[in-house]
């Protein structure tokens, strides 16, 4: 029993006749008769009364009219669905980012959704070590990394270049240098994230290449309570340039250039290599695409090599 089987059998019920239904589903009526008797075989019933010519049902035939109705129906549901999918008048769009990365989402997300008022949007926020998984195991269609993943499932692309920044408060001593050498620093007392990364790590490494003591005598659990923690003089604090922002334009924090630590951190978009991305999907990467050509760097649309 199938779909065509069921609109053979309706057009027959509805048509009151096998010839008008032959005619309607543009098949030969020795077909559509043909369609019903395998139809009445496989369910081992008999649909319409032999004796009328009108196409007359039987009490078999009424019961399966209700489902077969109810079936097309849905057939065309799911048809109307998908079309509008393709059309992006529906659909969701799954991410996944950390504290820092969702802040490079916003004005994408914005752009995506004045181009598709429709589409529901979830960032889902998770730990940058768990989100090549996340994607893999099908959680979310696209997250964003600030390192390049190992797995040789996920595929990725360079979407933004950040670095680290050296912050003081506007009543540090350090406040008024243009630059000081890391040397200077090993007196200083760091606020520091209390998640390990690749970043941190290549920050302890170049202190002990230039013989300098790291004291990181606080950490915090989110880059926010280091910033506002940074604020009230409390130390001073390495973080993504993509995050201070707003405090250097307020002039409520003051970056300081060290050369020693001028670290560069690639953010990525990362999604399975074999998968099938939605029409959602699909539609977000045209949109970052965009938004790297027109606004430039430090935006950009590149993949990377090898991936």
């Amino acid at each position: 029993m199938d779909l065509v089987q069921m609109e053979t059998f309706l057009a027959v019920a509805e048509e009151r006749s096998f010839s008008r239904a032959a005619a309607r589903l543009h098949r030969t009526q020795p077909a559509v008769s043909q369609a019903i008797a395998k139809l009445e075989g496989e369910l081992g019933e008999v649909l319409f009364e032999r004796s009328s010519r009108d196409g007359t049902l039987t009490d078999a035939g009424e019961v399966l009219r209700e489902y077969a109705s109810k079936l097309l129906n849905l057939r065309n549901e799911a048809a109307g669905a998908l079309t509008e999918l393709r059309e992006l008048h529906r659909g969701r769009l799954n991410l996944a980012a950390n504290e820092y990365t969702c802040l490079y989402l916003l004005p994408l997300l914005d752009e995506f959704r004045r181009q598709n008022p429709r589409i529901k949007l979830a960032v889902q926020r998770t730990l940058a070590s768990r989100i090549s998984d996340e994607v893999l195991m099908h959680s979310v269609e696209l997250g964003v990394l600030s390192f390049r993943p190992d797995d040789t499932q996920v595929k990725s692309m360079v979407v933004y270049r950040d670095e680290l920044a050296f912050v003081v408060n506007p009543r540090h001593a350090l406040a008024s240098a243009d630059k000081v050498s890391i040397r200077q620093l090993g007196a200083q007392n760091f606020i520091a994230h209390n998640i390990p990364s690749p970043q941190r790590q290549k920050v302890i490494q170049a202190f002990k290449r230039h013989k300098t003591p790291l004291q990181m005598g606080v950490e915090l659990p989110s880059l926010e309570a280091i910033k506002r923690f940074v604020e009230m003089g409390n130390g001073v604090a390495l973080v993504p340039g993509l995050t201070v922002r707003t405090e250097l334009q307020s002039g409520a924090l003051v970056r300081v250039q060290v050369p020693e630590l001028q670290i560069e951190r690639k953010l990525r978009l990362v999604y399975r290599r074999q998968a099938s991305l939605s029409h959602a999907a699909l539609a977000f990467l045209k949109v970052v695409e965009a938004y790297a050509a027109a606004h430039g760097d430090p935006y950009c649309f590149q993949q990377e090599r090898g991936m």
